[in-house]
């Protein structure tokens, strides 16, 4: 995953991305999961929104390998 964790703020988003290989692999679609959607949710693409504080676990599963990207979420407010 292009990153192994991130810190982010609520309301904010980021873009999660996979490195495929080799080049000429057939299947390149990743598929995306979050360990606490009440904390962070990610789509299809690997973009994560912040919901709420606290810290949850971004998975890419491709081709029966996995890879994850641990996030934190603060709330400025509070």
């Amino acid at each position: 995953m292009s990153q192994k964790t991130a810190a982010m703020k609520t309301g904010d988003s980021k873009q999660l991305s996979v490195t495929v290989a080799p080049d000429n692999a057939t299947d390149k679609t990743a598929t995306f999961s979050s360990s606490d959607e009440t904390v962070a949710t990610v789509d299809a693409t690997g973009l994560v929104k912040a919901v709420k504080a606290g810290t949850a676990t971004i998975t890419a599963t491709l081709d029966g390998k996995t890879d994850t990207t641990a996030v934190t979420v603060t709330d400025p407010t509070a």
